[in-house]
């Protein structure tokens, strides 16, 4: 996120104003605009692999899946987010074209300018969301998704997965994706080798 520089703190209204009539996206955050990061070849192929996944598994359902371009409007925390990928399966989200209210998934796939945000203040908003069951962090870097799950009791957990789990359960919407169909057709960058290990370590210190 890049926060665009304004005069002074923009009301929803504003915002979507501003927003409708904008050749970019941009995110809300209490009065803030940000604009939205590009989207890489890797983070496309994650996000539609794991859209054909769920889309299939919903099919005939009550349940609706959105990416991208569809904002989650988060009131209590005043705002407005567009998700890399959502699940809603509340009647009350088909009365609203634009936005939703009411998610029970939420997926992220983290970049490099976007990860620390997605997994610090924009996750703690999200949790603001009482419909909120999962909250899916998905790595460009490596093969590994990170899953905070919600407890009846509203304690937040955290499970991650990696190629050996081979199986990433989705609780939420009850389907268990593969991490092979995840990741398919995606090229991860290379590791790091033990000489650039050790020279950003020496950095570091």
């Amino acid at each position: 996120m890049v926060s665009v520089p304004q005069a002074h703190s923009l009301s929803v209204a504003d915002y979507l104003q501003f927003e409708a009539t904008s050749a970019i996206k941009h995110e809300y955050r209490a009065g803030e605009v940000y604009a939205m990061a590009d989207i890489t070849d890797v983070h496309n192929t994650i996000v539609g692999n794991l859209v054909a996944l769920i889309r299939h598994h919903l099919r005939g359902s009550n349940s609706r899946i959105y990416c991208s371009a569809m904002q989650v409007w988060l009131r209590q925390a005043q705002c407005i987010y567009y998700p890399d990928l959502l699940v809603t399966c509340d009647p009350r989200d088909q009365e609203t074209a634009t936005y939703k209210r009411f998610p029970k998934l939420i997926v992220e796939v983290l970049s490099p300018s976007t990860e620390a945000f997605d997994r610090g203040d924009k996750f703690a908003d999200y949790q603001t969301l009482e419909s909120l069951e999962e909250y899916v962090l998905i790595s460009t870097s490596r093969q590994r998704v990170d899953c905070f799950r919600r407890s009846p009791e509203g304690i937040w957990t955290l499970q991650f997965y990696l190629p050996n789990a081979e199986v990433l359960p989705l609780q939420s919407i009850g389907l268990e994706v593969q991490l092979s169909e995840l990741y398919e057709d995606v090229t991860l960058p290379p590791p790091p080798t033990a000489s650039e290990s050790s020279e950003s370590m020496e950095v570091g210190l």
